[in-house]
């Protein structure tokens, strides 16, 4: 507390106050000082309104603050790589590559991964599309995946607000995006009227068994329901091709389980 004496406007600072009540017990001051967090900086950056959604202090929301989702993969994208393959065994790219393979072998005119990050569905789409778009929200991830020279074009987007052109692609991909979003009514909106007809959506998600549609996790992640994708996709015209469940990676020597879905447009 010293330190915010010093300096009352450290942002940072009175997060790090709040985690450390909140592993004391004393939720009431770990609420404060996340709530001075949010006055600090309203934009939200270090993600304190979904601390305080997880603690009961606020209403469960649809969906994250973008700017905590930006700054949060801006400041992994140089380790990015490294860290999630090497360490924490991520594989849902070679999952939603094995199912898109097991429809049938097929060359893609046109595919658009979202929430590229650093281009590690891109590496593995390379082969199979002529023209390979990129989504993502972190700049500085956009910049590790133009290096990787995988794609054709990339775009800084915010899936909350994607807007893609119809009838404008034969694939699409979202590889362990959607924990970063929440509700996906919109963003599923947006790819089904993007798809071509016969165009296939390939996804994955963290598996949630509840009754819920979705859950906020401790990691400040997201997890969906099968129930809740599946009626999503009913309702867009989007017939399950293949339906997965799976370990897709590790996280704090827990094995994270998740689900892999590849729809097809009518």
């Amino acid at each position: 507390m010293g330190a915010l004496e010093l300096a009352p406007a450290w942002t940072m600072g009175w997060f790090r106050l709040g985690e450390m009540h909140e592993a004391a017990g004393a939720i009431d001051l770990a609420a404060k000082a996340w709530r001075m967090t949010l006055k600090l900086d309203p934009e939200d950056r270090p993600g304190a309104a979904l601390k305080l959604e997880l603690v009961g202090a606020a209403p469960v929301s649809a969906a994250p603050p973008g700017a905590f989702v930006e700054a949060l993969f801006d400041q992994y994208a140089g380790t990015f790589d490294q860290s999630l393959v090497g360490k924490l065994g991520y594989r849902v790219p070679e999952l939603l590559r094995q199912a898109i393979d097991e429809r049938g072998e097929r060359r893609f005119a046109t595919a658009v991964d979202l929430g590229c990050g650093t281009g590690l569905m891109g590496e593995r789409l390379r082969p199979v599309v002529d023209f390979l778009e990129g989504h993502d929200i972190s700049a500085a991830m956009l910049k590790k995946a133009k290096a990787k020279g995988v794609y054709d074009r990339l775009v800084k987007s915010d899936l909350q607000s994607l807007a893609l052109p119809r009838a404008s692609a034969d694939l699409i991909t979202s590889a362990d995006v959607f924990m970063y979003v929440g509700a996906l009514e919109r963003v599923f909106d947006s790819i089904s009227v993007a798809l071509l007809p016969g165009g296939l959506f390939a996804f994955s998600v963290e598996r949630h068994d509840g009754p819920e549609d979705f859950v906020l996790r401790p990691s400040r992640r997201y997890a969906h329901s099968q129930a809740y994708l599946l009626r999503l996709l009913q309702a867009r015209d989007l017939t399950v091709a293949a339906l997965g469940s799976a370990t897709i990676r590790m996280d704090r020597g827990e094995r994270i389980e998740g689900i892999t879905v590849l729809a097809e447009a009518a």
